[in-house]
């Protein structure tokens, strides 16, 4: 049994956010990112996956589509194929965010 536990992925780097994977198959990728404050993942879409984020610690301004909000723990959003996304970490905290993408873009 292949069990992971959240609070082992905490690794941050000042250089950009860090993407932590816990699970990937050709079917979805489960992944932890880590954002310092100022940080952040540019807008981008996928054509053919979609993309949950959903907040464990801090806070981030989400951009999915022509909305834009600043979300904290708990939160849990939802970016579908085709829709352009992004993420910052404009707070003062640390923040890691779980990431659920399906299928991951290089099995789209």
């Amino acid at each position: 049994m292949d069990v992971k536990h959240l609070s082992d992925y905490l690794g941050f780097a000042a250089e950009k956010l860090q993407k932590h994977n816990l699970f990937q198959s050709e079917r979805f990728f489960l992944d932890v990112y880590c954002l310092l404050p100022g940080q952040s993942q540019k807008p981008h879409r996928h054509a053919a996956s979609d993309k949950v984020y959903i907040v464990l610690e801090g806070q981030c301004r989400f951009r999915l589509g022509a909305d834009d909000t600043l979300q904290g723990p708990g939160a849990a959003l939802f970016a579908p194929a085709g829709v352009e996304h992004g993420v910052t970490n404009d707070g003062p905290a640390n923040a890691r965010l779980l990431v659920l993408m399906t299928p991951p873009p290089e099995h789209a």
